[in-house]
């Protein structure tokens, strides 16, 4: 949308000939910017919630830094996924609000938002190993302005760890459950409970875990209901889905 389309968009707005929610509806699909090696979804917190998130694997330090430069001046917050200390050294210069996690990897930009429900998202792991996964889901789910709570270290090996928080799974609005090796954790927990359990396989395990694919297909071939899976590794992906879930129903 250029400036003239957007000045009679707003005139027919104060006009009264169209209403907010629907001029806000014509803007959902509209302006992108072009920076030559990216297209910048400036809008796309109008249609998600959430505005567009980095991805920064495959990427220079110099093309993450400019795509963040023109980012900040419309997005509250901003995350950036799979970062290296040398692409947040980069970025902590051009913002000071730039916060680094080391363990997933991930920038986070802005000021935390503060989570008013007393609902919560629940992110567990089987073991330690899992945890550089479960901080991503569950740092991406804080950003996006849920209280999130962990409980890490409680997989099948020694199921009785899992059971002494028998409450707080039964208190969860979503559960975010990671494991790696065969997987089996998501289908115990959505077996016990009544909410929704995002599954997150992990490529934590020996030889014939193949990298995170034996949990995945454990956790698509789960018989226990109410289970959806993401991607090996994708913490990010899990964080955003448990955030969408939790917020579905409420007023934006």
């Amino acid at each position: 949308m250029n400036p003239e389309q957007l000045r009679r968009l707003l005139k027919k707005v104060k006009a009264g000939s169209l209403d907010i929610e629907e001029a806000l509806n014509q803007l959902k699909l509209l302006p992108y910017e072009d920076i030559d090696f990216a297209k910048l979804n400036h809008h796309r917190s109008l249609r998600k919630g959430f505005p567009e998130v980095v991805l920064c694997q495959g990427k220079t330090v110099e093309q993450v830094v400019k795509i963040i430069e023109h980012l900040l001046p419309s997005a509250s917050t901003i995350l950036a996924t799979k970062a290296s200390p040398e692409v947040f050294e980069a970025v902590q210069k051009l913002t000071p609000k730039a916060h680094y996690h080391p363990s997933p990897k991930l920038i986070v930009i802005g000021n935390k938002v503060a989570a008013s429900s007393k609902e919560f998202i629940l992110v567990v792991t089987a073991g330690t190993a899992d945890i550089p996964v479960a901080e991503e889901a569950a740092v991406t789910a804080e950003a996006m302005g849920n209280r999130v709570e962990r409980l890490y270290d409680v997989g099948v090996a020694g199921l009785h760890r899992l059971l002494d928080h028998k409450k707080k799974l039964f208190e969860a609005k979503v559960i975010i459950a990671i494991a790696g090796m065969e997987g089996a954790l998501a289908s115990i927990i959505s077996g016990m409970v009544d909410k929704p359990v995002i599954a997150v396989p992990t490529s934590v395990g020996y030889g014939a875990s193949f990298q995170g694919l034996a949990a995945l297909l454990g956790m698509l071939n789960t018989c226990a209901p109410g289970i959806a899976v993401v991607n090996i590794d994708n913490g990010f992906g899990a964080g955003y889905l448990a955030s969408l879930i939790s917020r579905s129903g409420k007023k934006r």
